[in-house]
């Protein structure tokens, strides 16, 4: 099966343009990737109802990957307990070669087939839990394994990748296959298909944690109070919410740990 993210690239002799000539180039090719999303909103939306199902009686969301993809899913899932004021292992985010691959690659860790399903034990995967598997390819083993072991186990599995019929998409029980084509330089998934990943992985997240009651209106209700602007932002959401000046909106925040609760606890006294 010929793989369009190992597709040649529609330009050459990319060493003899111009820098704007690139960055036109480059900015070009980018622009398709929400459009390649947009086919698959339908995907999307199928995932998220059936994840929805899960973790509201208590499953937690895992991702998987290897190289970027993984970087991507840690990513995404470490900003959900500052953004969400969730519990830090309510979205995971496991990477081929384990942690010191976030910053260093770890040579042919993505290659062991049996090796993703033994990190997710490691961290107490059960079947009421959810996987995405991440690869822009669709075939790592490193995924697949964890994704064939996780149907076997009775675990909701999705996978993520930008391959039209990859193996991934056709082992997961939901498949969501944006098809950004070839990359400008040939082969380099960490640009377009990685834009690709990080923007359903954040409609994934996003969309999830809303449906789970973190946001209000469209406020983040429930962040937490980790730096100054993040303390002035919540003060003000609690001034806004009721009326008080801002010095004891930020005294009610502070108090009470976040916007949700110092609301809660004004509007108890009145």
């Amino acid at each position: 099966m010929q793989k369009t993210t190992e597709s040649s690239s529609k330009y050459e002799g990319l060493e003899k343009m111009s820098t704007i000539e690139l960055l036109t180039n480059i900015n070009n090719e980018d622009k398709t990737v929400p459009l390649a999303i947009e086919k698959e909103l339908n995907n999307i939306e199928k995932f998220i109802n059936a994840a929805f199902k899960n973790m509201s009686q208590g499953g937690r969301l895992f991702y998987i990957g290897a190289g970027t993809s993984g970087r991507l899913g840690i990513v995404d899932a470490s900003e959900c307990p500052p953004t969400y004021g969730v519990p830090f292992d309510l979205v995971n985010g496991i990477i081929a070669g384990g942690d010191g691959a976030i910053r260093k690659a770890v040579e042919f860790a993505e290659d062991d087939y049996e090796q993703g399903w033994k990190d997710l034990q490691d961290n107490g995967i059960n079947s009421g839990d959810v996987l995405v598997g991440i690869a822009a390819s669709g075939s790592t083993p490193y995924v697949l394994g964890a994704i064939n072991r996780a149907n076997s186990q009775g675990v909701l599995t999705c996978g993520l990748s930008c391959n039209a019929g990859s193996l991934l998409s056709q082992q997961a029980q939901y498949a969501i296959t944006p098809v950004v084509g070839p990359e400008f330089v040939t082969g380099s998934t960490r640009m377009k298909a990685g834009t690709a990943q990080k923007l359903v992985l954040n409609m994934i997240s996003t969309t999830l944690m809303i449906k789970l009651g973190r946001v209000q209106g469209n406020k983040m209700v429930d962040m937490q109070l980790s730096n100054h602007k993040l303390v002035d932002r919540g003060a003000k959401m609690v001034q806004e919410k009721t009326g008080v000046d801002y010095e004891v909106a930020k005294e009610l925040l502070l108090t009470h740990g976040s916007v949700r609760s110092a609301v809660n606890f004004y509007s108890s006294t009145k």
